[in-house]
Order: structure tokens, then C-alpha cells, then sequence
């Protein structure tokens, strides 16, 4: 049994296909086939099945994914054993992050970054709904990844999550909206105004499900625009609110728009760190972790800065 057939394995549970574990992996989907197959080999129960046209995982995969992981993650602490040692902090992190993230993030890090010794990062952006960002862990060194605080958690299978922050979304009006005035709104305040959001699957689109459910009346969404920047121009142009993330939005112009607290049901997303237990492994990604945890960190203090200054 080999460790890189265990990969692929743990890999084939996390995406669900052979092609894109192949693409995860950078290999052929046949070599993907072929090492599964010699896997297969050692074992009388199956590890694998068809389900429909994709091949999945039977039970007894999943156990032998889930002891798999432990042993690359082994295998990781003790590759990475010298470098600790010698205090080594070079090589290539690779971060992904969600578009209103990295627009906030992206910049400060590499200025963070920028010092001597410090690790290459590689940045990419990766806009994908809620359920899908564990599996970019595959592709990446670290995950920057949302969710809501009432949503269930990332799985723990394969996967470490650590908490930059806990976010806020706030109602968005255009300056001379009615509301514009308020220091704080309720779901019964806004419920029957027209709405801009997101598409289904990705916040703010499941708060405002929480505003209807709460005011016990249908909100009119009249647009459904992912990119915040676009949201803020949309509600600026005056006749739908929308909602804007507290901190990672900042970069947004706001002389045309008023940001609200809302109060009466759950707003917050937790902003997480995703990763592979064996990437944590390696002390570059650790000092690129600690490197975002610090601005990160600024980031939502200068914008409580910002909203007390306002306020």
C-alpha cells in the first residue's frame, strides 16, 4: 500500500470524481483509475462504487480515507521536522480566497509578506458557494472561506479550520433613503422593501431568507449581484437596499450609501482559514496563517474605528 494511493483516495471522497482528483493532483485520470485499482487489489471488501455515472466512496473507503489522512499527516510532521529545526521558512503558499476577501485581504498580506525571509505566497481568487469550499483544500495551501454562523460547520474529516473573524452584515441604503437616518433596523423594517442580494447559496441571500421567515412576509428581490462593489453601486443608484459585510467591504466608496445593524435575527459569517492537516505542517504556511490573523485582525479594528467615528 502506498502513501499516494491513499491520496488519492481521501482525495476521490473530498471531490467526488476521478477527473477532478486527476486535476487536484496533476496527473492523468487512467493514473487516478490505475492506483485505485492496485489499492483495490489489496483489500476483498470494495473501497469504491458507482453511483449514477461518478464513482464514490463505500464505507469501508471512507474508513480507509479517513486512517489515510492520519498517516499523510504523519508522514507531513515528520518531512517537516528539519525545517522547524533549522528554522527554514521558504516555499511557495498557495491562498485562495472568496472575491470580497481578497480585495480586502489580498493587498495587506503581501505588504505583511514582504519582509526578508518571508515565504512566497501565490494568490488566486476562488468565489464558490458555502459547501464547496472544503474541497478547494485539495487544490490549495489555505482556504479563506464563509459562512454563516448558524449554518452547520465545516467537516472535520480531512480538514482544519481556524476562525479569522466573526463578521457582521450590515443593511445598505442609499444616502437619501428613508431609512438612512436609523441607527439600527429590524426585520419587520425592512421585509417589504426591494432587494438586491446574492445568488442562492452564498450570503447574504440566506439572512434575508431569515428576514422573511422572522417578519413573516416574502422580500422582493429585484437583483442578484455576488460582487459587493456592484451591490454598493446598485444600491446607491436608489430604490433597492442591500446588505455589505462590515469589514471586508471597506474598499467599497461609501459617500453614497448607508451601512445599518440589523438587529433581530443572525447576520454574522464566520470567516475561516481551511486546510489540509499536513499543509499546517510546514512552517511557511504557519507564518502566512499568523501573517493573515494579523491583518485580519487591523482590518476589523479600523473598521470598528470607521463605524464609531460615523456612528
Amino acid at each position: 500500500m502506498e502513501l499516494h494511493q491513499l491520496q488519492i483516495l481521501r482525495e476521490l471522497g473530498a471531490l467526488g470524481s476521478l477527473t477532478a482528483v486527476a486535476e487536484a493532483l496533476r496527473v492523468t485520470p487512467s493514473a487516478v483509475s490505475q492506483q485505485l485499482a492496485a489499492l483495490q487489489r489489496l483489500f476483498p471488501t470494495p473501497l469504491t462504487r458507482r453511483q449514477g455515472r461518478t464513482l464514490v466512496l463505500t464505507a469501508a473507503g471512507e474508513v480507509l480515507a479517513a486512517a489515510g489522512s492520519d498517516a499523510i499527516d504523519a508522514m507531513a510532521a515528520a518531512r517537516h521536522a528539519l525545517d522547524d529545526f533549522k528554522g527554514a521558512a521558504s516555499g511557495l503558499v498557495s491562498i485562495s480566497g472568496f472575491h470580497s476577501v481578497g480585495q480586502a485581504l489580498f493587498g495587506p498580506l503581501l505588504r505583511e509578506l514582504s519582509v526578508a525571509d518571508s515565504p512566497t505566497v501565490q494568490l488566486t481568487d476562488e468565489d464558490v458557494a458555502q459547501s464547496e469550499f472544503p474541497a478547494l483544500t485539495a487544490r490549495y495551501d489555505l482556504v479563506l472561506a464563509h459562512r454563516m454562523e448558524h449554518s452547520a460547520p465545516w467537516p472535520t474529516q480531512g480538514v482544519r479550520s481556524l476562525t479569522l473573524v466573526r463578521e457582521p452584515l450590515d443593511v445598505a441604503v442609499a444616502a437619501d433613503h428613508p431609512l438612512a437616518g436609523r441607527t439600527s433596523l429590524r426585520p419587520s423594517d425592512i421585509a417589504g422593501e426591494p432587494w438586491v442580494t446574492s445568488r442562492i447559496g452564498y450570503s447574504p441571500d440566506d439572512v434575508l431568507r431569515a428576514v422573511a421567515a422572522v417578519a413573516k412576509r416574502p422580500v422582493d428581490i429585484r437583483h442578484r449581484i455576488n460582487d459587493y462593489g456592484a451591490v454598493s453601486a446598485v444600491v446607491a443608484a436608489g430604490g433597492v437596499l442591500g446588505m455589505l459585510p462590515r469589514f471586508t467591504s471597506r474598499s467599497v466608496d461609501d459617500r453614497d450609501i448607508v451601512r445599518i445593524p440589523l438587529r433581530g435575527v443572525s447576520t454574522h459569517r464566520m470567516i475561516d482559514l481551511l486546510a489540509r492537516p499536513e499543509n499546517l505542517r510546514r512552517r511557511a504556511v504557519r507564518i502566512v496563517v499568523d501573517a493573515l490573523q494579523q491583518v485580519m485582525s487591523r482590518l476589523s479594528a479600523d473598521a470598528a474605528g470607521t463605524a464609531l467615528r460615523a456612528g
